[in-house]
């Protein structure tokens, strides 16, 4: 969440619980701003999560806070029993996450030397008021479809030019490489996840994980890519295979696309397994050693392939 749209959350969050508080006439309505600002999260699921394990955890400490009190007094030493008992217990059950807010409104037990009904509900009050308008504050999140359709096109950019790198080099017989492109993909992606999983929290209703899906399928293809980098350094001659094959990542590249269902690509590879079996045999062990590790790329760009293939049947009624 950027800086200056939290700032604007937390500040009309907190004010505006203390006001609705004081309004109703409620002790300590302050803390009711405190619990807004503590409540409001960066994403609306996990302030709905929060605030219901805030909630439970309110319940426990008010519940063991009125027990202690009753049983030891109004008193510091009553304080720590409740502390002592309290925390493992909101520990243990998940509920850690409202142990602050929750000792604060167990403290005004103590400082009121009551444990009424009328006070419980007031402090149950102050933490509805306060966790209501965190949830209100956070109804308005930015759209991040801009940027996740911008994700797309640059994955599929880097996609292409590391395919045509390898192209490149397997026509040369050129087997020099480097993996800084793979790596570049690499960071693009896990900043590519990262924002479609936020998204994905932002969205209580009619979610869908096709761009999750989308972004861990080109992780995947990138895992392929790296591996067929390390045989793409190995490929030393210019053999009519590696043209055959340089040919066939030219045409993948060009087949990327999301809308691209790819099905004929692995047709194309079929056909290419086909002529490679019926050539000649290498007379040499260098020829050899070239042949088998362009058989390897071509059984790896078959994976690379069906991961997509496979993708697109899952989730093409979803693509743009």
């Amino acid at each position: 969440m950027p800086l200056f749209q939290r700032t604007i959350k937390l500040t009309l969050a907190t004010c505006l619980a203390a006001a609705l508080a004081a309004a109703l006439g409620l002790t300590y309505a302050i803390s009711a701003g405190i619990i807004a600002i503590l409540s409001v999260s960066d994403t609306r699921r996990s302030t709905i999560k929060q605030g219901y394990q805030r909630f439970m955890s309110t319940l426990l400490a008010l519940t063991i806070g009125s027990l202690a009190f009753s049983l030891f007094g109004f008193n510091l030493w009553a304080l720590g029993v409740f502390i002592a008992l309290y925390a493992p217990c909101a520990f243990l059950l998940g509920w850690q996450i409202g142990i602050t807010p929750s000792t604060v409104l167990v403290t005004h037990l103590l400082i009121e030397q009551s444990t009424s009904w009328g006070l419980l509900l007031n402090e149950l009050a102050l933490f509805l008021i306060g966790t209501s308008f965190s949830l209100l504050a956070n109804l308005y999140m930015p759209s991040n479809q801009a940027a996740i359709d911008h994700y797309h096109d640059v994955v599929e950019d880097q996609l292409k030019k590391i395919l045509g790198r390898f192209a490149d080099m397997l026509g040369k017989g050129d087997g020099r490489n480097d993996a800084r492109l793979i790596k570049e993909l690499d960071d693009i992606l896990k900043d590519a996840l990262n924002l479609v999983y936020l998204d994905h929290s932002n969205h209580l209703f009619h979610q869908t994980n096709y761009h999750i899906h989308y972004f861990e399928m080109r992780k995947r293809q990138n895992d392929i890519l790296r591996d067929m980098a390390e045989n793409v350094n190995r490929c030393r001659l210019a053999a009519s295979e590696s043209l055959i094959l340089a040919q066939l990542f030219k045409k993948t590249a060009q087949q990327l696309s999301q809308e691209n269902p790819a099905q004929y690509l692995l047709d194309d590879i079929t056909q290419y397994l086909a002529i490679f079996r019926e050539r000649p045999l290498p007379k040499t062990r260098e020829e050899f050693e070239t042949r088998a590790t362009l058989l390897q790329l071509l059984r790896d760009l078959e994976t690379f392939i069906q991961v997509k293939v496979h993708f697109y049947q899952q989730f093409h009624q979803e693509t743009k």
